[in-house]
């Protein structure tokens, strides 16, 4: 345990009471540690195909993928953070008679395309990674952004540039990467980072669901960090590993939403009554909360108003974008959150249930709008826009 967070623990202490949860955003399943576990294996094959940079050359474009919860993007911010951190600065090198020119200098980067969702915003946003003056939101084209690019990447600096969350619903498809590169390839190459690229015309690296084991030290690891000392025991991990099925987004979900059940009743431990409460939580193959929380502010807002709804008040998509339209936090009509809904439901986000109907009338039954992620921690996360993880 680190030197601070010994510290820390008794400091959380100080009034007398033991404290089941010391930092519940230590079980956010939307964060990643500095040092991921139990994924030595992949970040050597990473680090197997990024090798040319550490002599100064642009390795080969590159595809990671895996399922949800598979920690992709875990491993890939990780590591690209520690080679950011590292890598010499361009100012660094001081030139001598004998060597006068610089030697290329290979630099890495990390955009995320929930937020860079177009050619216009991927380049905007590696721009900003890159470029020491500020780059315009506005009033310039595409082909402005791709000039600017390639005189930053002169002779002697090269980037590679990590895309995360690349072919999701509503961020760009691989070929955007490809287009948008094309003018800097010789000084440019990309990791992209996504669930599966079945036309890739590239190397890619696999990376697969946790096994068991794995996936019981990744939740050890977090619930060290954020809950008292024995507040969980091994079997209870265990169980939610099994349970989990290799994916650490929805095993820390349900540990996440366990300890806030039981905090919330004074516990000392989190029992399995707790455990079986986090894990009804979390729809099973359901939508990444990172995604959601990556939803414009708008859209995060009805969904928290319809997560406060009772079903009863949700029978159908229609029923539901009324009552969540009539929330005066919710500045939108009725025909516009009922379009959200439709298209929320489309992307994953939210669940159409059918709800029967009394009568035996034509047409298809109504369906209730449900949310394809956990309230509880999108709550918790401040999904409606207050946050409440020190709560």
């Amino acid at each position: 345990m680190r030197l601070t967070d010994r510290i820390d623990r008794r400091r959380r202490r100080g009034d007398g009471t033991r404290r089941l949860v010391r930092n519940l955003s230590a079980l956010d399943p939307t964060s990643h540690l500095a040092e991921p576990v139990g994924r030595g294996a992949t970040l050597e094959r990473l680090l197997d195909r990024l090798d040319p940079a550490f002599d100064g050359r642009l390795p080969d474009n590159l595809c990671v993928v895996g399922p949800k919860g598979a920690g992709k993007s875990a491993v890939v911010t990780a590591l690209f953070d520690h080679l950011d951190a590292t890598t010499p600065s361009r100012g660094g090198t001081i030139g001598t008679t004998t060597r006068a020119a610089a030697p290329p200098t290979v630099e890495f980067a990390a955009v995320d395309a929930r937020a860079a969702d177009s050619e216009f915003a991927l380049l905007r946003a590696v721009l900003a990674e890159v470029a020491a003056a500020d780059v315009p939101e506005q009033g310039v084209g595409t082909a402005t952004l791709r000039d600017r690019l390639r005189a930053e990447l002169d002779r002697s600096r090269r980037l590679v540039v990590a895309v995360d969350h690349v072919g999701e619903s509503r961020t760009v498809p691989l070929d955007t990467l490809d287009s948008a590169f094309e003018s800097v390839a010789g000084s440019l190459s990309y990791v992209a980072v996504g669930r599966e690229f079945p036309d890739a015309s590239v190397e890619t690296v696999e990376v697969p669901r946790y096994d068991r084991h794995a996936l019981a030290d990744v939740l050890t690891a977090r619930a060290s960090d954020g809950l008292a000392r024995d507040a969980v025991d091994h079997e209870t991990v265990s169980r939610v590993a099994t349970w989990a099925d290799g994916d650490a987004h929805d095993g820390l979900a349900a540990l996440f939403g366990a300890s806030v059940a039981a905090a919330g009743e004074d516990a000392t431990h989190v029992d399995a009554e707790y455990v079986a409460a986090g894990r009804e939580a979390v729809p099973r193959g359901g939508c990444s909360l990172a995604r959601v929380l990556a939803l414009p502010a708008s859209r995060r807002r009805v969904l928290a108003v319809l997560a406060s709804l009772d079903p009863a008040d949700r029978p159908s998509v229609t029923a539901a974008a009324d009552a969540v339209a009539a929330d005066p936090s919710v500045d939108l009509s009725a025909a516009t959150v009922k379009r959200v809904l439709y298209e929320l439901a489309e992307d994953g986000v939210l669940r159409r249930v059918e709800t029967g109907r009394d009568d035996d009338g034509p047409g298809r039954p109504p369906t209730r709008p449900e949310a394809n992620f956990s309230t509880v921690v999108f709550e918790r996360l401040g999904g409606d826009g207050a946050n409440r993880l020190g709560r």
